[in-house]
């Protein structure tokens, strides 16, 4: 499957809150494909659907031991205790600030063919998950950071050479969502 060129900070798709998929069929299979081969490219733990334009509830991870994907994820908190880690997102490319998490969650939603799926496990895992859930909500993790270190993290996101360009050309999706923002 191809590659397909990731959305930056900046690009509205990225704070949209992406639609619940209701049709699991050869459309979805091929989005799932190009979200893995992506996020495999670039170097990611996990890619959501709207980083690539397309704004449905979907996300690819292959990190802490696990990799799959899920389709109109939830995910529930195991606990009290949560974690402050070193974050980042390809769609904020070289960058990473601690960011505040919940140390384990379940998540759950279904596979391509609408088969339910229950993923637990690492805390690495629980990272992960929760970042691709934020993004599939309109929400980046400089969002979650500590009033102090976001300051800092916006001041370096603009000086970033990235910020401000233009969204990448697409001259011709596979997807019937990509680079539509509802």
């Amino acid at each position: 499957m191809p590659v397909q060129p990731v959305r930056l900070f900046g690009d509205p798709v990225l704070r949209t809150p992406a639609l619940e998929v209701s049709t699991f069929d050869a459309e979805l299979r091929r989005l799932v494909a190009d979200l893995t081969d992506t996020m495999h490219e670039e170097g990611g733990a996990g890619l959501a659907a709207p980083q690539l334009g397309v704004g449905l509830r979907v996300f690819t991870y292959d990190c802490g031991g696990f990799a799959g994907h899920l389709v109109n994820p939830t995910f529930e908190p195991v606990g009290d205790e949560e974690q402050l880690g070193p974050e980042g997102c390809l769609s904020l490319p070289g960058m990473a600030w601690d960011c505040r998490r919940h140390l384990h969650v379940v998540a759950r939603g279904v596979d391509v063919h609408g088969e339910p799926v229950t993923v637990e496990g690492t805390e690495i895992l629980a990272r992960c998950i929760q970042h691709e859930v934020d993004h599939l909500n309109g929400v980046l993790f400089v969002d979650r950071l500590d009033p102090e270190t976001r300051k800092r993290a916006m001041a370096e996101i603009r000086a970033a050479q990235w910020f401000g360009a233009p969204p990448p050309a697409v001259k011709v999706s596979p997807h019937p969502l990509f680079g539509r923002v509802r």
